[in-house]
């Protein structure tokens, strides 16, 4: 490749950057980070999609503005300047989730302003973004945004579901099954639980190891 030939958006090596933390660098599964917000705010669905929007927005623009920043920024104060820019893009959605979400906003409390020390977030700003390019470090903000976000999801599906018997606050199992009228079903409290969110990662964790033994050898 030529100096004056750019290299494409989305190249090979920049869908690298997008895809692979959606499954063989997944933050959650695989680098084994962010567990404490998968544990608190995945008992219902809609708090844990707001989040994985919030970690994602955060981390794409933190990933993007630090690397716009990186020869400018002298090596003994990185961490501080790192922290400023974290800090203020979560003060900005935590507004915003304010003004447009109160109520889940609520639910999530104080896991939105721990944002800030989500070790994603700082783990992609000091390994990936301070030693390339806008672009890739955007692209890469996004991918492990979705690729964390994506587990809660899957997580906050089924707490929800078999916890309450409701998605995104929708009743999905009829109230003619519960056994209180006349049905055969009960809900699983124990699903609403921090541990079970724990449990149902380990399970995650199973399944994709099992599907892909080559992280098994890494």
């Amino acid at each position: 490749m030529s100096n004056t030939e750019k290299e494409p958006l989305f190249s090979a090596k920049n869908l690298k950057c997008l895809t692979g933390p959606l499954s063989h660098n997944n933050p959650v599964i695989v680098q084994v980070l962010g567990i404490c917000s998968a544990l608190a705010v995945t008992a219902g669905l809609k708090p844990a999609f707001v989040m994985a929007l919030s970690v994602t927005t955060v981390t794409a623009f933190s990933n993007l503005i630090m690397s716009l920043l990186r020869k400018g920024i002298p090596s003994r104060i990185r961490i501080i300047v790192q922290l400023v820019v974290i800090a203020s893009l979560v003060i900005l959605v935590d507004q915003v989730l304010k003004a447009y979400v109160y109520d889940v906003s609520k639910q999530l409390s104080v896991y939105v302003g721990l944002i800030i020390t989500n070790c994603i977030i700082m783990g992609r700003v000091e390994a990936f973004a301070l030693g390339n390019k806008p672009w890739p470090a955007f692209l890469d903000g996004i991918g492990n945004g979705i690729g964390y976000g994506m587990i809660l999801i899957i997580i906050a599906f089924f707490r929800e579901l078999l916890g309450a018997g409701t998605l995104w606050g929708y009743r999905i199992i009829p109230e003619s099954w519960y056994i209180q009228n006349g049905g055969f079903y009960s809900n699983n409290g124990l699903m609403l639980l921090p541990p079970m969110a724990l449990v149902i990662v380990g399970i995650i964790i199973w399944i994709h190891r099992s599907r892909n033994k080559d992280l098994i050898e890494k």
